[in-house]
């Protein structure tokens, strides 16, 4: 009898991480990382299962749609493990054109749960699918033009109708198209030990990677592919950490003094709160707060990586934590907590899991942290609020709210900032027109003549 050939361990990977997304509710990056650190991989295969898992949740509705007309069973009625291997297959055969169709198919088979019927069933959508050309592949779009927008760029039709609303229908098209782009790895520079400049050519000697700077943040590279940053020797010695370019500039805008006191109110896992510092010449104090104790435990670990010494951890509530702090600090980052709709290219689990009526609920919570971080900033500090999240309940109504309920701040936008602020002085950094992701932060300034009074 013929034995079955093992199924490509990246492929076996991905759908094990496919899997946990949809039935555990994971977060594909966390499942990933637990994945291959137990299997330990060959670069190539784990950059495979990299993007395997990462694309087909990008792509995830688009799949749906196009696999449809192959299927005789509805997918949502389908096994999860039959769904996930259908999608990851189909997604090899429409965006990997490097891969053999017949190898992704045949890897499907034999990854398909043993109940009678079901390898035959996979084996059958996909070799039907597999016969269709790229012209073929899509079937008859929906007759809702929003329903049609939504299966082409594989997005909820809830946040395609309203980033059409808001952005137009060109404009939302290239935001969902460029969210569903591979992001660039972005180093952030230690400048505590290093330049860019420097770091880019140790990486270059070291590792034979390609960098070159970024556009808008003065410590940021843009790395090509050469494996993973943690095992590259300048990240051991704390030469960088990882950080999204837009990220990097939510510390810029605070603009910390060498030896002033700061606060970063939801600190973990300590990307920000490194910046900060580094930003601050590790001279001074930082108050680092979050609610999550085992988190917080990773800004100490980068801290002791990058070389910081001046980040004090405190676990809890920033409601909880601020009364000892009351008009302590001379800067305060809100990097509040929300529904993460800016930063799909690295979590696109999230577009499928969001509803409408997540963003009024983050919205509340938002502006319980920012009251309270307020209480904190000294008169003539400053307070930067900010979230990954492009939605205005997130960010512009938010602030409205704050700015009538604390008459002694202000905006305050930077002069010379690297990325021009919009008219009402937010920066608003958009994927399909700077290259980043999506981040929104605005930068408020408390009065001189302040006095401190209670919330």
């Amino acid at each position: 009898m013929a034995t079955t050939r093992p199924a490509s361990p990246a492929r076996e990977v991905a759908a094990h991480v496919l899997e946990r997304v949809e039935v555990d509710a994971s977060f594909a990056d966390s499942a990933l990382e637990t994945e291959l650190t137990s299997r330990r991989l060959e670069t190539r295969d784990a950059a495979l299962a990299t993007e395997l898992a990462y694309g087909t949740l990008r792509w995830q509705r688009y799949l749906d749609w196009i696999l449809a007309p192959h299927s005789r069973r509805r997918l949502e009625s389908l096994d999860p493990r039959v769904r996930v291997l259908l999608r990851m297959t189909a997604y090899q055969i429409a965006f990997l054109e490097r891969v053999p169709a017949f190898a992704a198919v045949n890897d499907a088979v034999t990854l398909a749960p043993r109940t009678p019927g079901v390898s035959a069933f996979v084996n059958a959508v996909l070799r039907s699918f597999a016969r269709r050309g790229a012209r073929e592949r899509e079937p008859a779009p929906p007759r809702n033009p929003r329903e049609a927008l939504a299966a082409r760029c594989s997005f909820p039709t809830w946040i395609v109708e309203r980033w059409v609303a808001r952005y137009g229908r060109e404009d939302a098209e290239l935001l969902m198209r460029a969210l569903n782009e591979r992001p660039p790895l972005t180093l952030r520079a230690n400048r505590l030990r290093t330049t860019r400049e420097a770091l880019g050519r140790r990486l270059a000697d070291e590792d034979g990677l390609d960098c070159r700077p970024t556009r808008l943040a003065p410590e940021g590279l843009v790395v090509g592919p050469g494996g993973a940053p943690g095992e590259w020797r300048a990240f051991a010695d704390g030469g960088f950490a990882v950080q999204d370019e837009a990220s990097m500039l939510i510390a810029r805008l605070l603009a910390p003094e060498p030896g002033s006191t700061v606060a970063d109110v939801c600190a973990a896992p300590g990307t920000k709160t490194t910046h900060l510092a580094e930003l601050m010449d590790n001279r001074g104090r930082i108050l680092a707060f979050d609610r999550e104790r085992a988190r917080l435990a990773r800004v100490g670990e980068a801290a002791a990586r990058l070389g910081i010494s001046i980040i004090d951890t405190r676990d809890g509530a920033v409601e909880a934590l601020a009364p000892e702090f009351r008009g302590a600090c001379d800067g305060v980052l809100v990097d509040a907590p929300c529904s993460n709709l800016g930063v799909l290219r690295r979590n696109p689990e999230v577009k499928w899991r969001r509803q409408p009526s997540d963003l009024a609920l983050a919205s509340r919570r938002q502006a319980d942290i920012l009251g309270a971080a307020a209480t904190m900033v000294r008169p003539g500090g400053r307070l930067v609020y900010a979230t990954c999240s492009l939605e205005p309940e997130e960010n512009d109504a938010v602030a409205q709210a704050f700015l009538a309920a604390k008459p002694d701040f202000r905006v305050d936008p930077p002069e010379g900032f690297p990325l021009p602020l919009d008219s009402d002085g937010w920066l608003r950094c958009l994927p399909h027109r700077h290259g980043t992701d999506g981040f929104s932060a605005v930068r408020f300034r408390r009065s001189e003549l302040s006095g401190i009074t209670a919330p």
